[in-house]
């Protein structure tokens, strides 16, 4: 890989030291596990949390004589994401043998691309911010490569005081390998390039991006220079699984690197892992080079090919991806920027909203999609696959206020109904007596009542109309919310004199 500088230095993204301004330099290798019933080169199990060592074929266990065979959805999941990523889609590829002993590693070798893999170059399209002005900054960031390969096992040293085991139910799992260019300057960056991946494989997928169970994770390079100047000596912390250690263990590099330059030492190239709990990065080994692991093509595998055909069928099934329905929920549903970019964060949300905002409003359906409902998910520790109000229940509620059966507060209660007991909307409004009250007789005496029990504040309205606002959230709070507000706003003017 051919390192090439294409971002502009720009002092906003600049760290200060002791000694002047720093810039740093981060790539990123994100592995990402293929959603596949079966592993890339046997037909074992890739189940989760089955028990250690239940998902393990002859192949996987590297016994005498046993031949790896390629699983062809791998390889449709592979191009699906090439294709996501608008990258160029390799039609010929070859497996190679990487070299190295580690006791999880049956094989003594792992299979997979080196010079020529499934997927070449490509692109992410990364949005940074809001700032201050709430502006959001898209950023272009390259793709290097993805390539094809099978996960090792997993020692474990916590069983025994004495023995470490080995689980190899991860053994040949199949992995993408998808290697940025290092293109990003900052640890907010990188945080939004891995979130962004990790939205794309979920919309298309092909993995489903949950770095607690290990099926996403990755491999931070980072280095600092003086801006302007060469690229700096890189740091590899390997198999970071958090987006939010992602930012921490770069942030953490980056002092650290700028540190030792500044004291007028140098930087050795090294393998380091992240330490969560104590928030600092540590070595591992020294930084293995391609050669040390001898790669050669694998003699048990053919070269993978395949025809035009075959990328043209994949392509033709892609779903819509965020970008493209960010893009139109901005154009065609007049959303902001940055609702339009929350709501499509998760195809699950995104398609949680389209089901809402169906046939109605898409500004009041995005409203109380992230407003409400997301905010009390989040305030519940859920996602929204746990939401116990439906799509359904949801726009049911927009319904009746669109009808003005209820107000926007009548509403807010209903939706607090139905999050802790479920229900029909409609019928909750009828059997609780939740509807609001439009007689307008019956408003204007609630209205003649506070005014008439207010000579006071009559007065200090009359010299500031402004103040208006009082009668009203009194008029309403005597109606426990009922009276329809307009109603309420309009007599409330008229009676006071107050113009339009």
């Amino acid at each position: 890989m051919t390192l090439v500088d294409v971002r502009i230095s720009e002092p906003k993204r600049y760290i200060p030291g002791a000694t002047g301004d720093w810039e740093v330099i981060i790539g990123l290798e994100v592995h990402a596990q293929v959603t596949s019933n079966s592993k890339l080169f046997s037909g074992a199990s890739t189940t989760f949390g089955n028990a250690p060592n239940s998902n393990v074929s002859l192949v996987d266990a590297a016994m005498p004589g046993m031949l790896p065979v390629i699983n062809e959805e791998c390889v449709k999941q592979a191009v699906r994401t090439g294709l996501g990523l608008k990258a160029q889609i390799n039609k010929r590829s070859i497996f190679d043998r990487k070299n190295y002993f580690y006791p999880d590693l049956p094989q003594g070798y792992q299979i997979s691309q080196f010079k020529d893999p499934i997927v070449g170059e490509g692109k992410i399209i990364i949005s940074v911010g809001p700032d201050r002005q709430g502006q959001f900054e898209d950023i272009e960031i390259g793709i290097e490569r993805l390539h094809l390969e099978q996960d090792a096992g997993k020692s474990m040293h916590d069983q025994s005081p004495t023995m470490s085991y080995v689980d190899l139910n991860r053994s040949g799992v199949a992995l993408m390998e998808i290697v940025s260019k290092p293109d990003m300057r900052s640890s907010d960056e990188a945080k939004a390039y891995v979130t962004k991946l990790r939205s794309i494989v979920r919309y298309l997928g092909t993995c489903d991006g949950n770095m607690d169970e290990g099926s996403m994770r990755a491999d931070v390079n980072v280095s600092v220079r003086r801006p302007g100047e060469d690229f700096g000596t890189r740091c590899e912390i390997k198999n970071v699984n958090s987006i939010r250690f992602i930012g921490q263990a770069i942030e953490y590099e980056a002092r650290r690197q700028i540190g030792i330059l500044e004291d007028g030492g140098s930087i050795d190239q090294e393998t380091r892992l992240f330490d969560p709990n104590k928030g600092e990065t540590r070595s591992m080994r020294s930084k293995e080079d391609a050669h040390d692991y001898r790669y050669f093509p694998d003699p048990d595998l053919l070269p993978l090919e395949f025809d035009d055909a075959f990328v043209a069928a994949l392509k033709a099934d892609l779903p819509e991806l965020p970008d493209d329905k960010k893009e139109r929920f901005v154009r065609d549903l007049g959303l902001s920027i940055y609702d339009a970019s929350v709501l499509v964060s998760e195809k699950a949300i995104a398609d949680y909203f389209e089901a809402v905002a169906a046939g109605r409003d898409g500004k009041i359906a995005a409203n109380w999609v992230i407003n409400d409902l997301l905010g009390a998910l989040n305030k519940a520790g859920k996602g929204i696959e746990e939401t116990p109000v439906s799509p359904a229940q949801l726009g049911a509620i927009l319904d009746l206020i669109k009808s003005e059966v209820i107000s926007g507060k009548i509403a807010k209660d209903l939706f607090e109904i139905i999050w802790t007991e479920g229900g029909d909307p409609a019928e909750l409004v009828e059997s609780r007596g939740m509807k609001q009250v439009t007689d307008t007789g019956a408003i204007e005496k609630a209205v003649d009542e506070i005014i008439a029990a207010n000579p006071d504040q009559v007065a200090k309205v009359q010299a500031k109309p402004s103040l208006a606002g009082w009668f009203v959230g009194q008029v309403m709070k005597s109606t426990g919310g009922k009276a329809n507000p307009q109603a309420v706003q309009a007599l409330v003017k008229a009676k006071l004199g107050i113009e339009e």
